[in-house]
């Protein structure tokens, strides 16, 4: 089983499961379910991930979107 989006980013920036869900201003519990896949965030969780990731390094945030999202090309249009 492949690492989740999730871990792969708190892994390579340093950020601890705990930094996140102090950030986050939620339970460590909410941030320990999504890393072991007991639960996906919801939308707005995953918006709240981000803003939290850019608080604590916004380079971590920005990873986070892309491999969450995969790469989107905005300028790419759709049939």
């Amino acid at each position: 089983m492949s690492k989740t989006q999730l871990v792969q980013v708190l892994e390579k920036h340093g950020i601890s499961q705990n930094k996140l869900a102090v950030t986050m201003e939620t339970g460590r519990s909410n941030v320990n379910r999504w890393v072991n896949e007991i639960i996906d965030p919801v939308a707005e969780g995953v918006l709240e991930i981000r803003d939290a990731l850019k608080k604590i390094n916004p380079a971590a945030a920005e990873e986070f979107i892309r491999l969450y999202f995969g790469d989107v090309d905005d300028d790419e249009t759709h049939p």
